[in-house]
């Protein structure tokens, strides 16, 4: 039972790793982008568990700042993607300058709340 188990999880690591391998470049880009911004969360919450969270509204800005940028990042993808249907009619660019102003937004929320 248990080398079934491998060897099916195995398999479904392979046809995986194949199936990212045909994934366009600008879509790793922007994988890339999304796993720096929630390890960047990750990190500061890591931080605050050891040393506290004195500011709490700096540690807050901080994680919700990285979440949001990463979910911004996420639905530029989710646009950019050349598979998706839904979005065929969306120039790239005007994804990207979408995702720019909401960005911008976002962080002047987040100044804001800084205090």
């Amino acid at each position: 039972m248990a080398k079934s188990t491998t060897r099916d999880a195995q398999a479904l690591i392979h046809s995986l790793r194949s199936a990212y391998a045909a994934t366009p470049i600008n879509l790793k880009i922007i994988d890339l982008y999304v796993v720096f911004a929630i390890s960047t969360a990750l990190i500061q919450v890591a931080y605050m568990a050891t040393v506290g969270s004195f500011p709490f509204n700096s540690f807050l800005s901080g994680v919700l700042s990285c979440v949001g940028t990463a979910v911004l990042a996420v639905c530029l993808r989710i646009q950019v993607n050349k598979e998706n249907k839904e979005f065929k009619d969306l120039a790239p660019e005007r994804a990207f300058a979408d995702f720019v102003l909401c960005n911008l937004v976002l962080h002047l929320v987040i100044m804001n709340f800084l205090g």
